[in-house]
């Protein structure tokens, strides 16, 4: 069955069912016919289709055909992972003089709010004026983390090619949060092959070196004069097998870097990637205080793609706009503590265009 909203082309079907609950599938169409899919897996981007620079539309995000392929995956593509996007340092943090102890999932650390996180729940969904909302209840103890926590995913698509998803979060008790949305871009459409001749531009001057399992060692650092910048455009590919530390923890970029002009509660441009093939262009702007890149350096393996398409390594990127890793063990970096009374309120938008 299909509900249509009138106000904005926004369309809502059935999925498919899991654990006895139904999975719903949302599309939202603008007049010139880009269209993006959101489904209530992990309040995830299923596509984003959008014209290249001769006025050709493309899928141009990583994901799967069943949504049973959404669950567990290890790209945790396109889905909104918490409670804690990123990871926190051997699962352990203290808060208020309480020590809490998380699951290890990655390596000795927590990844993404552990094996149970948002990325793989069933969230409730709704459409609501002229976007799409999705709603998740984490329990008090889930995953490990104190406090009962309401989060809100709200996704809203222009007439311009803009996506933009603001989350919203209360708790009852005192917790940390950190939330982003997992996407992989490839502007030359899903199953095209590599990313590496993207170019992309990160409005930071600045990264945080981390150890071999990609914890945070302490204060960021320059990126001048290192593989690590992104200042002026360049290819991904252009650095990627240098010998330098953090290209071969990740086995490719898997950094943070921290935004330059970050001022709380406002936008600011956090990225842009362009591919000189298809003319697509991404930029994207946030509320974040960091972005964390993925080029995607272990894709091979992951569930079959779309339209039958095998993803391998570096074909794509992930932009993962959020708050630094393990900072619940990093007093000075900038808080993911939230309070009872206090609301938490983040903001991503990728625009799209073309050159």
């Amino acid at each position: 069955m299909k509900y249509i909203c009138a106000a904005m082309k926004i369309t809502k079907e059935l999925l498919g069912k899991a654990a006895g609950r139904e999975i719903y599938k949302y599309t939202i169409i603008n007049k010139s016919g880009a269209s993006v899919e959101l489904g209530s897996i992990g309040a995830g981007v299923l596509a984003i289709n959008v014209p290249d620079r001769d006025g050709k539309l493309a899928d141009v995000v990583l994901g799967y055909p069943d949504a049973e392929s959404y669950f567990g995956d290890g790209p945790c593509a396109g889905k909104c992972p918490g409670r804690y996007a990123n990871r926190i340092a051997l699962g352990k943090f203290s808060l208020d003089g309480v020590e809490y102890t998380l699951p290890v999932n990655n390596g000795p650390n927590h990844l993404h709010g552990g094996p149970d996180g948002f990325q793989n729940q069933i969230w409730e969904s709704r459409i609501e004026g002229d976007g799409v909302e999705f709603m998740y209840f984490s329990a008090d103890g889930e995953m490990g983390y104190p406090g009962n926590l309401k989060v809100v995913a709200r996704y809203e698509w222009s007439e311009d090619n803009e996506l933009r998803l603001t989350f919203t979060a209360r708790a009852d008790k005192a917790t940390v949060l950190n939330l982003t949305n997992h996407s992989y871009f490839n502007l030359n459409g899903e199953g095209s092959g590599t990313v590496l001749d993207h170019q992309l531009r990160l409005n930071a001057s600045e990264y945080l070196p981390t150890s071999d399992s990609l914890i945070p060692l302490g204060d960021s650092v320059p990126v001048a004069g290192t593989p690590m910048d992104f200042i002026n455009p360049k290819p991904i590919g252009q650095d990627i097998k240098a010998d330098f530390p953090a290209l071969k923890f990740g086995k490719g970029y898997d950094n943070c870097w921290v935004i330059d002009g970050h001022m709380k509660g406002q936008l600011s441009e956090a990225a842009e990637l362009y591919s000189p093939r298809s003319g697509r262009v991404l930029t994207m702007h946030t509320t974040q205080p960091g972005i964390q890149v993925y080029t995607g350096n272990w894709l091979d393996g992951c569930p079959k793609g779309k339209n039958g398409h095998i993803y391998s390594d570096y074909d794509f990127v992930a932009l993962e706009a959020q708050h630094y890793p393990d900072s619940p063990n990093h007093p000075d970096y900038p808080s993911t503590v939230l309070r009872p009374g206090e609301e938490f309120e983040q903001a991503i938008i990728w625009a799209f265009s073309t050159r």
